[in-house]
């Protein structure tokens, strides 16, 4: 199952896809994102019928967009992959989660994401 987090405005938006299935949430965060979004991501993984330990590639959302969120969200993401020796890549622009999704389709790992 790959993840893939934006985190840039107030609304995190979640992707989670594997060969079958692809699932697509919002979060309202506001000012809950360091405090919920653990608890989101674990929730959603559930809800997706999956283990937040089922994760095996992740894709972050690097900017432009609000530095705290930005920093939040990455630093959750690193940890994840670091902690778990799962690969990550970041991408920017409109079509972010198709290049991130094609960088790790490819073997890519950029092992630590920068906002």
């Amino acid at each position: 199952m790959i993840l893939l987090l934006d985190t840039s405005t107030p609304v995190c938006k979640l992707s989670l896809v594997d060969a079958d299935n692809r699932r697509d949430v919002e979060w309202e965060a506001g000012r809950n994102l360091a405090k919920g979004l653990l608890r989101f991501l674990v929730d959603e993984c559930k809800e997706f019928g999956r283990d937040i330990k089922d994760i095996d590639g992740i894709v972050g959302f690097k900017g432009p967009g609000s530095f705290t969120g930005l920093r939040i969200g990455l630093t959750v993401l690193n940890t994840l992959a670091d902690s778990n020796n799962i690969p990550i890549v970041g991408e920017s622009g409109d079509n972010w989660q198709q290049a991130g999704l094609d960088r790790l389709k490819s073997g890519q790992n950029d092992q630590i994401i920068f906002p």
